[in-house]
């Protein structure tokens, strides 16, 4: 893969790490401690706020997990080895890169992965 096309996927993995270190702020106000006081709010409304508050955990995990893996991606255009499979050494799909500029398996090693092959 170019260099001028390795720098576009670049750009993109860096515009997604700040999209999601901007929504990071209002995930943390989200799943803040819910106040368990009855006489301020009722049985329903709590659950309503732990429901949300768990959702909003959930995302912030899953938010995690993909800074994880764009730093990652990072690393790889850094190091040169961005668009290869971490498993095989193969060159992976553009158009899995377009789709998942993070991906570090090719579609086969991938494959296999889940399958447990």
């Amino acid at each position: 893969m170019d260099k001028q096309r390795i720098d576009t996927f670049r750009r993109r993995l860096l515009d997604r790490r700040a999209e999601l270190k901007a929504l990071e702020q209002t995930r943390r106000a989200s799943a803040e401690t819910v106040e368990l006081d009855q006489t301020r709010q009722g049985r329903l409304s709590r659950m309503d706020a732990l429901q949300g508050q768990a959702m909003a955990r959930a995302a912030a995990e899953r938010a995690g997990a993909q800074l994880r893996r764009i730093e990652a991606a990072l690393a790889r255009c850094d190091a040169g080895d961005f668009g290869y499979c971490l498993e095989c050494g193969e060159p992976i799909a553009e158009r899995r890169l377009e789709f998942d500029p993070t991906a570090a398996l090719c579609i086969a090693c991938a494959q296999a992965r889940e399958t447990g092959g």
